[in-house]
Formats: structure tokens, sequence, C-alpha cells
């Protein structure tokens, strides 16, 4: 039996790699989750989507809180299984009339696991639609092997490579539209991407990866964060999570991580003042 998911969306994500929308929490939490990270943004004179990714959640406990949501975590177990770790979290935030995009990619091809059983919950803390740049998907796009990428460094692409997949039919994309509160979830092989946000509000969503304990890092061991069931396996260290907003011990992983995925090309979260 099922505990968030109905047999048809698990059929659905199985068959296409995707499903959505499904309910994590209110739209007025939604607001609250969205006021946490623009008063960090504040505080930090940064932009968040320079700061937040790859570990984003190790920078304020009530991204950790929100990975953990129950009814996220149902959904997670309903695909997965009841052992899941998150090793990862980022937010993709466009500004109102912000050029920047993310382009067609599959995100198998860089997250170094093994097996590919990684499952992506996009959370949406601000509507998400046509106008302001909803995330889409290649349906079934995950039932082969990886597609062929290229490395674009572009400066309006909100990957860290800009990396692009060659070759994609967009008339096949399918949008996944979401109100506050509500989240879509994809397969790490589904091919997917999103367009610049043309309205006059910001897009704000959080992206949390999740995989089964079983899951092994295929480029040598990393840091990952049990949220719900048991870790048999030992594959992964324990992440060093924040206790209170911007945590210097785990902002200093969070650091490292992203120094490591983004070869040092951005200002790094431990350059940033740390709020207290």
């Amino acid at each position: 039996m099922t505990k968030h998911l109905t047999d048809a969306q698990v059929a659905h994500f199985k068959q296409y790699g995707y499903v959505f929308p499904m309910r994590a929490i209110s739209a007025q939490e939604a607001t609250a989750y969205r006021g946490v990270i623009e008063q960090y943004e504040a505080a930090s004179g940064e932009d968040v989507n320079k700061t937040l990714k790859i570990k984003g959640h190790l920078a304020l406990p009530a991204i950790v809180e929100l990975a953990r949501h129950p009814a996220i975590l149902d959904a997670v177990e309903d695909l997965i299984g009841p052992d899941i770790m998150l090793f990862g979290a980022s937010i993709f935030a466009k500004n109102g009339r912000d050029p920047r995009y993310v382009s067609w990619h599959q995100d198998s091809t860089y997250f170094g696991l093994t097996p590919h059983e990684e499952v992506t919950v996009w959370v949406a803390l601000t509507p998400a639609n046509s106008v302001n740049g909803v995330l889409r998907v290649l349906p079934a796009s995950h039932s082969g092997p990886d597609l062929k990428h290229v490395e674009t460094y572009a400066k309006d692409n909100m990957l860290a490579k800009g990396q692009t997949l060659v070759d994609i039919d967009e008339d096949l994309a399918v949008e996944m539209p979401l109100q506050p509160g509500e989240f879509s979830m994809h397969h790490e092989r589904t091919a997917h991407s999103s367009l610049p946000n043309r309205s006059d509000d910001r897009r704000i969503g959080f992206a949390f990866f999740y995989v089964p304990a079983h899951v092994q890092s295929a480029t040598g061991r990393r840091r990952a964060t049990l949220v719900r069931g048991t870790d048999r396996f030992g594959h992964w260290d324990a992440d060093t999570l924040p206790e209170y907003d911007c945590d210097p011990r785990s902002m200093s992983e969070l650091a490292q991580t992203w120094g490591k995925y983004k070869d040092g090309e951005v200002k790094q979260a431990a350059d940033m003042t740390s709020p207290r």
C-alpha cells in the first residue's frame, strides 16, 4: 500500500519518469519558507543561487526541516522504499523579468551515483507556471542510457557547468505547473529544463535529491543525511547539519562541496559574513 502517491501515480512515474502535483505544505507555509530564504539572502548580500546549491540545506535548519517533511518522504518512499538518504539540495530562484534559464540536462550525468535510482523532489515556494519558468520534462527519457551533453558555461544558464543536451525535440516537452506548497518528482535520468521568468515576481523552488540507502557514490566517499528508515550499508558519511542559520561548521562543508563541484568559479558560501 502506498503512503502518499496513488497506484496510478507510481505507475506513471515508472513509465514516464515524473509525476506531479502533490502537496507538501500549505501556501502560507510556502510563503514563510520563502521569507526564510529571502532573509538569508538579504543578510548575506548574495544571490541565493550562488550559495544554496548542491548542499543548500546545510545553510538553514528550516530547509533541513522541509526536506524531512513527512508528506514529501511518504511520496519518496512510495518510489524508492523506506530507507532514504538526502544527499543534496539546490535552490532555483529566478527574479522577475530574469533572463536566466536551466538548459535541458539529465542529473545522472553529473550526480555520480550507482545504481541510478535517485529521485528529485522540486518544492514550489511560489507559483511555477508557463510565464515564470516552470520545470519541464521529456517523458520517458529516463528509460535509456545517459544522453550526450555539452558543457557551455553559458552566461545565463543556472547550471554550474551550463551542461546541455543536444538534439532535443522541444515539442515533446511537458510542463509541470505547481502552486506554492506543491511538489513534483522526477527520476535522475529524466531530461528536464526551464525557461526564463517573464513575470514581475520571483519564481522560487527548492530541489531535494533523495536516494535509497543502498545507492553509492561513484566518485569517492561523500556525505548524506539519513532522513527516514535505516542505513544498513554505510556508503555515506553523515552531513554536518546546521544547528542555527549559517552555522559555521555546516557552512564550511557547504562551501567545500559547492566549490569542488563548481571549480571555484563563483564566490563560496564560506566567504560570506555569517548572520547570527
